[in-house]
């Protein structure tokens, strides 16, 4: 009989032993990405965003979040922060926006004239403009700036998370890291004011919404391709991403979709909460 029980007792060891090791290692600090920053000749810093494979959309967004599926990303730099009042202005010649001040985000931005942005950036480093501004298609084989695709402005949001912000679940955190409707004051904020998320991005819920290079589609994520996905081939309207100083919380989400049109043709300027941020590829990364 002690025999039997000692028996018992080393199973009923090893069993916890083992438990205690599963959890430990479920509990390990997963590795930390380090962003790697660069400083571009028009003085933005980017971030290198990673290579990687994500679950974009959420079972939790809208019908058009859904159905949530694995998207593979290709490596490319993104700016750590939403393109600045003052850059803007050096660069087209005009301020357009309403909540003035040189290091506010740029706002009032149609998309055509943030991808008109992006040309003029790409011309004053010598960089191969990506965008046709009589078609406004995107050669993504060119060398210069561009708006982000969907699939890598929410990539690139999430660093790494699957949550519904960059920062976790619990909504009441997001004072402490996007302006947003309940802490904006009704206006947009110095860009970068907030802390960055784990690959070194400021801003990517609220302030103001980001516009995306592709098409809006509501129902594209159930044909979506599942490598470098660049949205419906036509469309009336152009994605934007992340909520704005007006956003309440959900729709500041990683996976929360807006969209409108990019020329805007019966107003002369875009709305006050629209905005944008630049990448470039980074082929060989």
């Amino acid at each position: 009989m002690k025999n039997k029980t000692l028996g018992c007792f080393l199973i009923i060891g090893a069993v916890s032993l083992t438990l205690s090791c599963q959890q430990q290692q479920a509990d390990a600090p997963q590795p930390v990405h380090t962003p790697k920053i660069v400083k571009t000749p028009s003085g933005a810093e980017m971030a290198l965003i990673p290579a990687g494979t994500f679950t974009m959309g959420s079972a939790q967004g809208g019908d058009d979040a859904k159905p949530a599926h694995k998207v593979s990303v290709s490596a490319f730099y993104m700016d750590t922060r939403e393109v600045a009042q003052k850059s803007y202005e050096e660069l087209m010649g005009v301020n357009i926006s309403k909540f003035e001040g040189d290091n506010n985000p740029v706002e009032q931005v149609r998309w055509t004239q943030a991808v008109k942005y992006c040309n003029a950036r790409s011309a004053a480093e010598n960089l191969k403009p990506c965008y046709s501004e009589t078609t406004w298609q995107c050669d993504f084989s060119a060398n210069g700036y561009r708006l982000p695709t969907e699939a890598e402005w929410e990539y690139a949001c999430r660093a790494g998370t699957q949550t519904a912000y960059s920062f976790g679940d619990d909504a009441a955190q997001l004072k402490s890291h996007g302006w947003f409707k309940a802490n904006s004051e009704k206006k947009t904020h110095p860009v970068g004011g907030k802390p960055a998320n784990a690959w070194g991005l400021h801003d990517m819920h609220g302030n103001v919404g980001e516009w995306c290079n592709d098409f809006y589609a509501a129902d594209f994520y159930k044909n979506s391709p599942p490598k470098d996905p660049r949205g419906s081939d036509q469309g009336q309207k152009r994605v934007i991403r992340g909520g704005n100083w007006n956003s309440p919380p959900e729709k500041c989400a990683s996976w929360f979709r807006a969209s409108d049109a990019p020329g805007l043709p019966d107003v002369c300027l875009g709305y006050d909460v629209y905005g944008f941020r630049c990448v470039k590829s980074a082929a060989g990364n």
